[in-house]
């Protein structure tokens, strides 16, 4: 009676988006793992450790089993769509406005009926996951690899109920990867519509990182059955915000790397605190505000059939050639992606202020700036969200939030930029940088000069 209850209600969810659910996501655990063990290559990985370290094979097995009940999980409708969408959309609305764009949203429509979809992303946030979930609610039930950070009680279990399966960054025992690699295979073989986010993880500075191959290149392997070549396609996906959440702390690791110093838990902690004080007090003075905007563009299909017909001997290839030829694909599908970033207020006002050589730029000056850049991006088909709108306003959007992350301070008839944060000015200038053709350069010169580190607070 209760199983029944619990099947109408997922019924009357997939019912009420539409999407596309993949009937393999709807298959019980058990089965999955018994198919991914059954795997001939796995058997063939199980050797090869067996002999490489000395490893009883049965005791191998034990670990193989072991991996797979780490890595498959359990997708449940009502988890996605009643929990899962619901709490998403009350997060997001919570902090942000959303934009949702698709490139072109009829060319979804003439796809293949059994095509194999991979939607590949940028990486700015881990809301990323939530907003680009939300974003394709209503078209597919996208599952993602998630990283070991997602593996604490409850989260685990979350994010396995909406369909994500756990990978171990940096792990480089063959036998798991051998496993992953199979389990990635099976799932594409068998139509799970995947998501991948290319950089492999968050930028650090803003600016799109240098795509990794792994997960994508577990993808393209089953290819080498020719019958999957012509109906694999990549769809680009990229995101911006006007406010990562976690920008601070982005920054405070890459200036860690260039030796500044790590920041210590006590810093870490009362930095949390006073962010959680400060908003708090916000909300229950009625002085809260969203965060500006989030904004996803969701690319056209690109077919990879044409790929791999200049591809021919891809898999007869040494594997470091081989790589190298992957490379080069993941290389063009982030030149997609980056050509795609919506651009929000946040990020153009902080390019235009990166482009002047000063701290103090008039507000006149500031504004014919972002005017000409909006102009640039614009004519170069970048995704400019209401480029309809007068730049002043533009500018008003922004300001709101520069003034509270104490980015810019109104000084006269201009303003300054606090030096502490140039940092912050810098990672939102990064994340349109590449799209601002002759602006550009300027702004990537201004982000070489040394600057103070990023300042606790808000």
């Amino acid at each position: 009676m209760l199983s029944r209850w619990f099947d109408r209600i997922a019924a009357r969810a997939a019912l009420r988006f539409r999407a596309r659910i993949d009937r393999y996501k709807l298959a019980r655990r058990r089965f999955v793992r018994e198919e991914l063990l059954a795997e001939p290559a796995i058997a063939e990985a199980v050797r090869a450790h067996a002999a490489a370290t000395g490893m009883p094979e049965a005791q191998v097995w034990a670990r193989v089993r072991a991996y797979i009940r780490e890595i498959v999980p359990f997708f449940n409708i009502i988890a996605y769509y009643q929990v899962g969408y619901r709490l998403g959309d009350a997060l997001l609305r919570f902090f942000y406005r959303v934009s949702i764009a698709y490139e072109n949203r009829e060319a979804f429509d003439r796809l293949p009926r059994r095509s194999v979809l991979v939607y590949v992303m940028n990486h700015r946030s881990n809301a990323d996951y939530v907003l680009v979930s939300y974003a394709l609610a209503g078209h597919v039930a996208i599952s993602y690899a998630v990283g070991e950070w997602a593996r604490a009680f409850p989260l685990e279990y979350l994010f396995k109920a909406f369909g994500a399966y756990f990978v171990r960054r940096r792990y480089r025992e063959a036998l798991y990867h051998a496993v992953l690699e199979s389990y990635v295979q099976l799932i594409t073989r068998r139509g799970v519509t995947q998501g991948i986010f290319l950089e492999g993880g968050l930028t650090r500075d803003g600016r799109l990182s240098q795509p990794k191959l792994g997960l994508l290149d577990y993808v393209l392997g089953i290819a080498r059955d020719a019958e999957y070549r012509g109906r694999m396609f990549v769809v680009p996906v990229a995101v911006n915000y006007d406010r990562v959440l976690e920008d601070r702390s982005l920054l405070a690791e890459l200036a860690a790397r260039a030796g500044q110093g790590r920041p210590t838990r006590w810093r870490q902690f009362r930095d949390v605190s006073r962010y959680v004080t400060a908003n708090v007090g916000r909300m229950l003075t009625g002085r809260w505000r969203r965060y500006g905007r989030a904004a996803v563009t969701i690319g056209a299909p690109v077919p990879l059939a044409p790929w791999f017909d200049r591809e021919q001997a891809l898999f007869t290839l040494p594997r470091a050639e081989r790589l190298a030829r992957v490379q080069a694909l993941c290389d063009d599908i982030m030149g997609t992606i980056g050509g795609i970033i919506p651009v929000t207020p946040v990020p153009l006002a902080c390019a235009a202020i990166q482009s002047f050589d000063q701290d103090y730029i008039g507000r006149a000056e500031l504004l014919a700036r972002m005017d000409e850049m909006r102009g640039v991006l614009v004519e170069l088909n970048a995704r400019v969200l209401r480029a309809d709108r007068d730049i002043a306003e533009t500018f008003d959007r922004a300001w709101r939030m520069l003034r509270m992350r104490r980015m810019l301070y109104a000084e006269g008839d201009g303003f300054t930029v606090l030096p502490g944060n140039r940092p912050l000015i810098s990672y939102y200038a990064n994340s349109i940088a590449h799209l601002l053709g002759p602006y550009g350069e300027a702004v990537r010169r201004r982000d070489a000069l040394p600057v103070q580190p990023v300042s606790a607070g808000l």
